[in-house]
């Protein structure tokens, strides 16, 4: 598996490695990108022995909000099935272990990931890559991270669990400090096998009923915002180091003979701050929203369209600039210097986080001339 495969002539500063569920997890928790959700139900067998999905990396089968609870049963066979074809055409040589997308299921509750993970056999579980955690708090967060302990230790394999953050617990400001410390606690013991920590902006606005309209950003909901701040205050420090995933953009105008309106001639962060139109509404938003994710720390981004994976996985990207800088203050002990361009200052120390988080990202999505070279890797 491999970032930006679609743009076969692409020509990067350096280009992106190949990764898969076993790559070292210091550097897999950056390489999820657009990560796709999709109902349980939903057959995507053929997509992706076909490889339909040219920029899909990572995905996730949900059994939870994506489909209704009569239907869990038959999602429950659906994925079975689909391993079951993955497994066939792995030995049949049709496809390789590279080809498969980092593979997640979201389970429904800790009950149904205990019941579910049961009927799969060893084999079923070698192409999962871990499982995502709906609603994850102080409360039931336990159940799930033995759960998972208990599979890894069981099958001497590796398993990564996913929470996805956005309980009412949190929501509301009088529990959500004393929620995150407690979830901060619950985590530690299990860090080896925490990929990312998801956030569930729309779960987050129904607590307060409001909704992002197409023209602005999650950053917008105040109330949501706040929650978005203090997780990453809680989860993203260096001394934690989790790797935080940012919310789902909803809106979606897509079309397979989509083009760009114009050529860009500035840097896609300024046409896009400006509002000049360079796709449509519904990727222009989504672009926008990705922009203030990047500035935030949140890496990579909850889809719920394939249309939506080229722009989110492109704009993570690092610029030849970025990577020189992140490069120089790894390479420095200690103090302030010119950076190689001499349009900033590089603060070793202060700078030294910032730069780990870059170089990763630059393993992942490669490195990329500068902010134009976003829209070639688009087209």
């Amino acid at each position: 598996m491999k970032h930006h495969l679609y743009k076969p002539d692409f020509e990067f500063i350096k280009g992106p490695i190949e990764f898969n569920k076993y790559t070292d997890r210091e550097i897999l928790q950056y390489c999820l990108g657009a990560t796709l959700y999709m109902p349980g139900k939903k057959d995507i067998a053929n997509t992706i022995l076909n490889k339909g999905l040219m920029g899909l990396t990572s995905m996730v089968m949900c059994f939870e909000d994506a489909i209704a609870e009569e239907d869990l049963p038959d999602a429950e066979k659906n994925v079975i099935t689909l391993l079951e074809t993955i497994l066939k055409a792995l030995s049949s040589g049709d496809i390789v272990d590279n080809d498969i997308p980092l593979f997640f299921l979201r389970v429904r509750s800790p009950e149904q990931f205990t019941s579910y993970t049961s009927q799969l056999s060893a084999e079923h579980l070698k192409v999962i890559t871990g499982f995502v955690f709906p609603k994850f708090n102080s409360n039931n967060g336990g159940q799930y991270l033995s759960q998972l302990r208990a599979l890894n230790d069981k099958y001497d394999d590796i398993f990564y669990g996913m929470p996805i953050l956005e309980g009412r617990e949190i929501a509301f400001k009088e529990t959500r400090v004393d929620e995150l410390s407690k979830i901060k606690s619950l985590l530690k013991p299990y860090r080896e096998l925490i990929l990312n920590i998801r956030v569930g902006a729309t779960d987050l606005s129904s607590s307060f009923g409001v909704r992002r309209g197409i023209d602005y950003s999650i950053y917008d909901i105040l109330t949501v915002r706040d929650c978005l701040s203090d997780i990453l205050n809680f989860l993203s420090r260096e001394e934690d180091g989790y790797v935080v995933s940012a919310p789902v953009w909803e809106y979606f105008l897509a079309d397979k003979g989509m083009k760009f309106k114009n050529t860009l001639e500035s840097n896609i962060h300024s046409s896009l701050l400006k509002r000049n139109l360079i796709v449509n509404e519904a990727i222009d938003g989504l672009l926008r929203e990705v922009i203030l994710d990047k500035a935030n720390g949140f890496v990579g981004k909850t889809i719920i369209h394939p249309s939506h994976l080229k722009y989110v996985n492109a704009m993570q990207a690092v610029t030849e600039e970025e990577y020189n800088d992140a490069v120089q203050i790894l390479g420095t002990s200690g103090g302030v210097i010119k950076s190689a361009t001499a349009n900033k200052m590089n603060e070793i120390n202060p700078h030294r986080y910032w730069a780990t988080k870059v170089y990763s990202k630059s393993k992942a999505y490669g490195v990329i001339k500068d902010e134009e070279s976003y829209t070639k890797l688009f087209l």
